[in-house]
């Protein structure tokens, strides 16, 4: 029989991506503006800083799958992670976003903690950087991976997968609202005046709470799904498997699509509020008024999900982002009104497949398992991961490289005709061939809803033969 899931559970689970999202919205909001306004770096050495390491971080996270894989522990495989990356995490978090030369003094009641980071110079900051924001993409790839393996071994149902990644995906958006919302004023609030306190404060206020987040996921989780003990599989086993199982392979190109997708529009958004429609202003409303419809769209996933199935849902889901994405084309910049309506629809149908990519990577295991009568649940999403950061990377660099190929000026406080076309073109056209190959790479999915069903009923039969 399929386990069902408390209210309890998947809220305890939620949390671990809410605490996770602290740093990772971080990372993707505020970071850049960090290094180059208030830590001392040039545009050019944090981007050859996010290049590097970016890339760096994505090859590891498969090492980190095969790593927790072959975990053993009381606990179980994945949950360990969570224990034992907190108190990294918070640590190496807080001195990421520290500036050197920064003294900080912390007072609790009658006591107070004073600690200076030294100031080390032009050279010793860049190094002082690279240092600490290797280790943090390196604890976070610790972190990550094996949480977002539990979705996996948490239970046997397909659709409480897709359930728990729906309370997952509203976490990390919610994650998404306070930092973009609430961070920079809190960076105004406990600096005043002095941004390098701000940061620092502000980071080690969410990173507390990441903590304690962690934590709560750890003890409100259980692995329910292990291997046959009797498994023994090589490196070179575990990715051949991989590449045999088609399943993944079209998981794997659908999400280096899909985030490049959300990169692609994304990224360009700011400049089309700046440069095309004249108003910034602007800009935040539109992002509130779609993430609110985004959040509806991820609580609605699972139950129009029963009634479509994951493939049909994903497919329509990623076309109907790709076609409202292309009605910025027509309409009028000065069509407010009109904007942020389009964009509330597109953010609801962009919500509904929200959860379908993480509830899937168990479903790509269990496939994985029914075939070969192996299980590699840390690979699988190592692996489904990896292409998630290489969509990132990909998304950033092709905006980039169209809006520059349009005579896009960065410094400039207007924009030419060419190039605001190349703005508007970024946004809709080629943000929708994006959100269309990722529904082009599902249309060959090979597992219906039905056959979920019928793999998850097999391999439960099975497990009862090592069932302690």
């Amino acid at each position: 029989m399929a386990q069902k899931l408390s209210f309890a559970e998947k809220f305890g689970y939620s949390l671990g991506d809410l605490g996770a999202n602290f740093i990772f919205q971080a990372m993707l909001a505020l970071q850049l503006d960090f290094y180059t306004h208030t830590f001392g770096l040039t545009a050019a050495q944090a981007g050859t800083l996010f290049l590097v390491v970016g890339l760096g971080a994505a090859f590891l996270n498969p090492v980190m799958g095969v790593i927790a894989d072959r975990t053993s522990t009381k606990w179980g495989k994945f949950r360990p992670w969570l224990l034992w990356t907190t108190v990294p995490f918070g640590v190496i978090g807080v001195l990421t976003f520290t500036t050197p030369g920064l003294t900080t003094k912390l007072s609790l009641g009658l006591f107070s903690l004073t600690f200076t980071v030294r100031n080390l110079g032009p050279a010793g900051r860049i190094l002082y950087a690279w240092t600490t924001y290797t280790l943090l993409r390196a604890i976070y790839t610790a972190n990550n991976v094996p949480y977002a393996s539990l979705n996996a071994v948490i239970t046997t149902d397909p659709d409480e997968r897709l359930s728990i990644a729906s309370y997952r995906q509203i976490a990390a958006n919610s994650a998404g609202f306070i930092v973009q919302s609430l961070a920079v004023p809190m960076v105004w609030f406990f600096g005043r005046g002095n941004d390098a306190r701000g940061y620092q404060l502000t980071m080690g206020l969410l990173l507390v709470l990441s903590m304690i987040l962690f934590v709560i996921t750890f003890f409100a989780t259980k692995e329910r799904i292990q291997p046959d003990p009797q498994q023994k599989t090589s490196l070179a086993q575990d990715l051949g498997d991989l590449f045999r199982n088609r399943p993944f392979l079209v998981l794997f190109l659908a999400t280096v699509f899909y985030f490049a997708a959300i990169v692609v529009r994304s990224s360009v958004m700011l400049p089309y509020f700046r440069y095309v429609a004249g108003n910034v202003n602007l800009f935040s409303w539109f992002n509130g008024f779609g993430l609110a419809s985004l959040i509806a769209g991820v609580a609605c996933s699972t139950a129009v999900s029963v009634r479509m199935g994951k493939r049909v849902l994903f497919i329509a889901s990623m076309a109907l982002s790709g076609f409202l994405s292309c009605a910025l084309l027509v309409i009028s910049p000065q069509a407010t009104v009109v904007i942020i309506a389009v964009e509330t629809l597109r953010q609801f149908a962009f919500g509904l497949s929200g959860p379908i990519i993480w509830a899937m990577m168990g479903d790509v295991a269990d496939y994985g398992e029914w075939k070969t009568g192996r299980r590699a649940s840390g690979t699988v999403t190592a692996a489904v991961v990896f292409g998630l950061w290489a969509g990132l990377a990909l998304g950033g660099a092709i905006a980039g490289w169209i809006l520059s190929g349009y005579g896009f000026a960065s410094e400039a406080t207007a924009q030419t005709a060419h190039a605001q076309t190349g703005i508007v073109l970024t946004a809709s056209v080629y943000a929708a061939l994006a959100f269309f190959g990722a529904a082009v790479c599902f249309i060959f999915y090979p597992v219906s809803r039905e056959t979920n069903q019928k793999i998850a009923a097999e391999l439960a039969e099975r497990r009862k033969k090592f069932a302690v």
